[in-house]
């Protein structure tokens, strides 16, 4: 059950390999680079957030932890993968419109995509909150659910990756801040 879980907690980190070391296109384009590196400046405590988080939730789930620390780590950590999409969000939308082919239609996107992502943590957190640590049955069960929507919001994920890299908001790559060291990387 925890193998599936840190399967599932693995697959959600999807998004922050596609941030750690991704190089992009150096069009010369100033005010794209300095729109992208505005959003970057705010999006790294986030980025790093969610790798500390994501290594947390490994860890949990890896080993032959009890089931309140799997429930109080998993919660805590789902809230702060909600927090950070949604503060990304925010980040993304303050910025102002990129400076880039069709950016508004792209950050609108990737905007709607990391309010899913919060919503689909928010959603995870309650249905941790709600078992019952001490019904180890019930709880093993429960946890099976969790991994379920866990391995959803690990594809929203990467259906966010995959809508950076498809437009002109690929430049964030450029940027220092969006180079959040993910595990394996250097």
């Amino acid at each position: 059950m925890n193998k599936k879980l840190a399967a599932a907690v693995s697959c959600g980190a999807v998004l922050m390999l596609a941030l750690s070391g991704c190089g992009g296109d150096d069009d010369g384009d100033k005010k794209a680079d300095a729109w992208a590196k505005k959003v970057c400046d705010k999006w790294e405590p986030e980025l790093t957030k969610i790798k500390d988080t994501n290594d947390e939730l490994k860890r949990v789930a890896s080993q032959s932890s009890k089931p309140e620390e799997v429930q109080k780590t998993d919660s805590a950590a789902f809230q702060t993968l909600s927090d950070s999409y949604k503060n990304m969000a925010g980040s993304l939308t303050a910025a102002g419109e990129a400076p880039v082919k069709d950016g508004k239609g792209a950050q609108d996107s990737v905007v709607k995509s990391y309010g899913e992502i919060s919503k689909g943590y928010t959603d995870l957190k309650a249905k941790i909150d709600a078992l019952d640590p001490k019904d180890q049955g019930k709880f093993a069960d429960g946890l099976q659910q969790v991994a379920g929507g866990l391995t959803e919001v690990a594809a929203n994920e990467t259906a966010s990756k995959e809508k950076l890299n498809s437009t002109g908001l690929k430049v964030i790559y450029t940027q220092k801040g969006c180079q959040v060291s993910a595990p394996g990387k250097g």
